[in-house]
């Protein structure tokens, strides 16, 4: 028999919203259950690259464009996009430094831009602003195994939420969008009350272990990435799917039965 060829792995972006009023939390959403990659799952906004994340007229519209490398920008041009199509938030700065709050030309182009009927970049000029990629840190790095229908080679981005910008879920893609704190998802996810996917509840934890959004930014900036593909090793009780040890997260040994 012809053993099957591994899904092709395609690159995504997403990211950890943080911030400390009212006390540390992150910003997460809820999938809608008709979407066919982690239906009705707790997770962060984020999702796949796609071509207009590397159009390079980006270079006059993004903060520190030069200090970031070649092939971080279309990854972190596409961790705010998606943020922006699944909670309304972006990421970004008017030409004085202020952060951009929102405005009903950003609301009502939302679905545009997630239709692909309109070019984020084209948003961006129209409101006058330019992507803060550079707020962005590298938080980790996942590639999904390879026994899995789908697989994504995903980096996680931390930022601090700056401005009053209120998240509100697409009604598409997600149906809630919400703040709170990883100690609190991962409580929710253990009684049952939420599913949350098993790279996000190791994140989860990760962040856990900050006590404020600067610390979380801190330590990610300090800690060596180190790429996870989860591996399936046999144990006498079953399969578990392990991570390497030094990726930050201890030993980590998770059983197949319980990943969706």
């Amino acid at each position: 028999m012809t053993e099957k060829a591994p899904a092709a792995i395609r690159s995504a972006a997403t990211i950890l919203l943080v911030r400390d009023d009212p006390g540390f939390e992150v910003l997460m959403v809820k999938r809608h259950h008709q979407i066919d990659f982690a239906s009705g799952a707790l997770v962060f906004p984020g999702g796949k690259t796609h071509g207009g994340d590397h159009d390079p007229a980006w270079v006059d519209h993004c903060l520190g464009w030069a200090d970031i490398e070649e092939g971080q920008r279309p990854l972190r041009i596409a961790a705010v996009r998606e943020a922006y199509e699944e909670t309304g938030i972006i990421l970004g700065r008017h030409p004085d430094g202020r952060s951009f709050s929102g405005d009903e030309r950003a609301a009502r182009s939302r679905g545009e831009v997630d239709r692909q009927e309109r070019s984020f970049l084209s948003l961006v000029v129209e409101l006058g602003i330019v992507l803060d990629i550079a707020a962005l840190t590298v938080f980790a790095r996942w590639i999904t195994p390879s026994m899995m229908p789908k697989r994504f080679d995903t980096w996680f981005y931390v930022a601090k939420a700056d401005g009053d910008q209120i998240a509100a879920c697409d009604g598409r893609e997600t149906v809630d969008a919400e703040w709170i704190h990883p100690h609190e998802a991962l409580r929710l996810a253990e009684t049952g009350e939420r599913t949350i996917i098993f790279p996000t509840r190791m994140n989860l934890q990760l962040l856990g272990e900050s006590g404020c959004g600067d610390e979380a930014v801190a330590k990610a900036g300090a800690r060596p990435l180190v790429t996870v593909e989860p591996m399936v090793e046999q144990r006498p009780a079953g399969g578990v799917l392990t991570i390497p040890i030094d990726a930050g997260y201890g030993a980590v040994e998770e059983p197949l039965s319980n990943i969706r």
